[in-house]
């Protein structure tokens, strides 16, 4: 598994991410905002998390924000970004195995800490299963 991961949010996120940073201390981990509970753009910050990933600097990711469904929204927009919006663990394992997610969209309105917490490692421990869902993904790109 790839060490390194880019986290970011909104300020409807700011919290979760700050509670899930401390989860995440065997990543090689690039917080790319915001910092603070004041109001932003998520796009802001969606649009940097997904440079990185579409460029292959990065492999993976995770977004934050209320719904999870601007940030991923967002991020989808870029080539090789496929983001997935999670709020259980299940949904978080199929979208590494059937999809190939690469970028985890949390809804921090939506979910406690705790299910978080299962839903980030179900998510960066599930591998994509390939064979004719490698097919799908292939088509996924514009």
């Amino acid at each position: 598994m790839e060490n390194k991961l880019v986290i970011a949010c909104d300020h409807a996120g700011y919290e979760l991410k700050q509670q899930l940073i401390g989860v995440l201390e065997s990543f090689d981990l690039t917080d790319v905002g915001t910092y603070s509970l004041d109001s932003c753009d998520y796009p802001d910050f969606a649009h940097q998390l997904a440079e990185k990933i579409s460029s292959g600097e990065i492999k993976r990711g995770i977004l934050i924000c209320g719904s999870a469904n601007g940030v991923s929204m967002s991020a989808n927009k870029h080539v090789n970004v496929r983001s997935a919006i999670c709020w259980n663990a299940e949904i978080a394992e199929l979208a590494r195995l059937h999809n190939d997610a690469n970028v985890l969209a949390l809804p921090a309105r939506y979910i406690t800490v705790e299910e978080a917490k299962d839903i980030v490692n179900t998510f960066f421990n599930t591998e994509f299963e390939g064979g004719r869902h490698q097919t799908r993904v292939n088509k996924i790109n514009c």
